[in-house]
Parts: structure tokens; sequence; C-alpha cells
């Protein structure tokens, strides 16, 4: 299938490994030019290189919960491809902690970091696509249907972006601006093996979510980044307003 992605320009933010990385490779793979943001300056220059260098794919370090570096990225893709097309916003997960045991402080900070810096760049986006419309992806978690044991934060915070997510689409159909967004399960990143380590026992973390898997097994990233970018494309033009589950079938809920 041709998703119809050849030359149209994306943001994909936290690019610099994990889940961000695979969808910037994926949309390379399939034509589209890139504005890449991370937080780290090296490994982000070298994936900005392997995908073609300044052409193909730019690098734009930054951190989304600093006011401003949407901007930046939108105004880096205009500048250098001529037009903004959509991205993925994806930003890494807060840190773990049970409800009872996180002060104001920690909840400011996850606040700006997991959904205040999303919603700016997602509302960028929407303000600066090109006129054939955009679509927007964003990164949630499985937290948004079921609270994550341990992960509070984000138990908190996912969901209301998700809703904001939806409310967007909602506003924005109008202009053909399409926006959704993709709930990972436990797919094979940095963040998860971290998470894992924090239990004390990896191993037996690991097996309990293999054991609760239909699938039997985590994730890969690319199996999880192929249906993020296939929303983001042409190819999925009357999908708006929806989230879809990559967890192999391991939620209970709908």
């Amino acid at each position: 299938m041709d998703l119809g992605l050849s030359d149209r320009v994306y943001i994909v933010t936290g690019a610099s490994r994990g889940l961000g990385r695979a969808c910037a490779e994926v949309l390379a793979d399939e034509g589209a030019r890139l504005v890449l943001c991370a937080r780290d300056d090296e490994p982000l220059d070298a994936l900005a290189k392997q995908l073609g260098g300044p052409d193909r794919a730019l690098a734009v370090s930054g951190d989304l919960s600093e006011a401003g570096i949407e901007t930046c990225l939108a105004a880096a893709a205009i500048a250098r491809y001529g037009r903004l097309d959509g991205g993925i916003v994806n930003v890494g997960g807060p840190p773990s902690g049970e409800l009872m045991d996180l002060d104001d402080g920690a909840w400011r900070v996850a606040f700006e970091t997991t959904f205040l810096g999303p919603l700016r760049m997602a509302r960028t986006i929407a303000k600066l696509c090109s006129r054939e419309g955009g679509s927007i992806v964003l990164m949630l978690s499985s937290s948004v249907r079921e609270p994550i044991p341990g992960l509070a934060l984000s138990n908190g915070l996912r969901p209301g972006l998700a809703m904001a997510g939806k409310t967007m689409a909602a506003e924005l159909g109008p202009r053909n601006v399409r926006v959704n967004g993709v709930l990972p399960g436990r797919i094979e990143t940095e963040r998860v093996r971290e998470l894992d380590a924090a239990s004390g026992d990896p191993d037996g973390r690991r097996r309990a979510y293999e054991n609760r898997t239909p699938l039997g097994r985590y994730g890969e990233p690319y199996e999880l980044a192929r249906p993020a970018v296939f929303l983001l494309s042409p190819a999925a033009s009357y999908v708006n307003g929806t989230t879809i589950t990559v967890d192999g079938g391991a939620a209970s809920s709908l």
C-alpha cells in the first residue's frame, strides 16, 4: 500500500531513541521529509544523518516542556522544506511513583512535560499545516484506559492529553486536520527496560507482563511505529479522533 507520504513534511519529537526513533525511520522509508527533535544532541544528529541529512531530515534539539521549542520546530520545517503536514508528538513517560508519595512539585513538572508540552506542539502543528490539511498523532500510553501500578503521574495525565486530542479532532476536522492517538503497551524500549529494572526483579516483571499478554511477548518498536505512521498518513484520511491500542492484546478493556 502506498501511504502517500512521499515528500510530505512531518515533525517527530522524542526522536533520538525508542518509539520516536522507530517512527522517524518508518516515515523516512516511506519518503517523508522530517524535522526531528529530542533533548540529546549526538544521537539526534546521528539519526538525521542516517536518514539522509538536511535534504531529508533536520535535527533540532530541544525539550517540549520549554515553551517556544514548538515554534522553532514548525518554523524549521517550513523554512527548510516549504511546508508542514503534521507530526508525531512523542515524549518520554514521567517518573514512576505511587500517588500518595508524589508531591505537588512532581505533578507540576510532569504536567509540563507530559501534558502541556505535547499540547503546545500539537496546537502549533495544527495552526501551520499546509492548505491540504494535516495529521497529528499523539503518542500516549495504555494508562489512558487502565491505570498502571506504580505510574501514578502517567495515570493522571495521559488520559487528559488523550481527551484534549479528541477535542482537537472535533475542532480541527472542518479544516481537514486529523488528530489521533496511539496507546503503546509493553514495547521493548529503553524506557520499559528502565521500568522493569526499577521493580527490583526485571525478569520476573517481564514474565508477568508476557504471561498476561495473549501474544506472549513484548512488542518491538517497529510494531508500534507502523500503525502510528499509517494513522499519520493520507491513507488513513477518514480516521479522526480515535486511539488505537498496540499491546499484543494485553488490555482487558475495549
